[in-house]
């Protein structure tokens, strides 16, 4: 059975890689820079996103634009290094290559610094677009026809829902198994070593 090729864009953080290291880290040295504590193991329980939701937790508000440059300066040189890929993600975007799609990442992380963590961990996507948090990937996703939206949050769902693209989940982020399926998901794997049999059995599916 034929079907068009498909288009799956995947989320970054806590989906492809395990950021939590490297954003402890960064916290940790703002925190040092500026003077102001952070509790860097509350924050990196709380990834997903956009970084100046988590910055208004410490910092005041009109501190915020300038502190949130600060963070993405400091980064490069802090987290990339200290970031692994998780279990799967290289070859969840094989999968969809062999399978003769295109893997796209759609992310709320700054878009730079996003490409950086790819390169660095040598997984390389059709495309990366950054610096959008749930509805807003929906965009994204419409541009590229994207049939399937892969995340491990809330608002990976809603982004695939408000793109009227299958929302697959993983539960290596904040949300277990459970709730991800109680926020609607459409398909919950445990992480992304489910994948490929996941898209195969998807592709062999007939669908109206």
């Amino acid at each position: 059975m034929t079907h068009m090729a498909l288009t799956v864009g995947f989320d970054l953080d806590m989906t492809l890689i395990d950021s939590r290291p490297g954003i402890h880290a960064c916290y940790t040295a703002l925190a040092e820079r500026t003077g102001t504590p952070i509790d860097a193991d509350l924050a990196i329980t709380r990834l997903g996103p956009p970084l100046e939701e988590e910055l208004i937790n410490w910092f005041p508000a009109e501190r915020i634009a300038a502190m949130a440059d600060l963070y993405r300066e400091m980064y490069p040189s802090i987290a990339i290094a200290a970031t692994p890929a998780l279990p799967g993600a290289r070859e969840a975007i094989a999968a969809v290559r062999d399978a003769g799609g295109r893997a796209i990442v759609v992310t709320a992380k700054y878009e730079p610094n996003a490409k950086l963590h790819l390169e660095h961990l040598g997984i390389e996507p059709d495309a990366v677009v950054g610096d959008l948090w749930a509805e807003q990937k929906a965009a994204a996703l419409r541009e590229y026809d994207a049939g399937v939206y892969v995340g491990d949050h809330e608002g990976d769902i809603r982004a695939a829902r408000a793109a009227h693209a299958l929302s697959v989940t993983v539960a290596t982020g904040p949300f277990g198994a459970d709730q991800l399926a109680a926020l609607g998901a459409d398909v919950v794997l445990a992480d992304l070593t489910e994948f490929p049999a996941w898209l195969a059995d998807y592709r062999e599916t007939p669908r109206a």
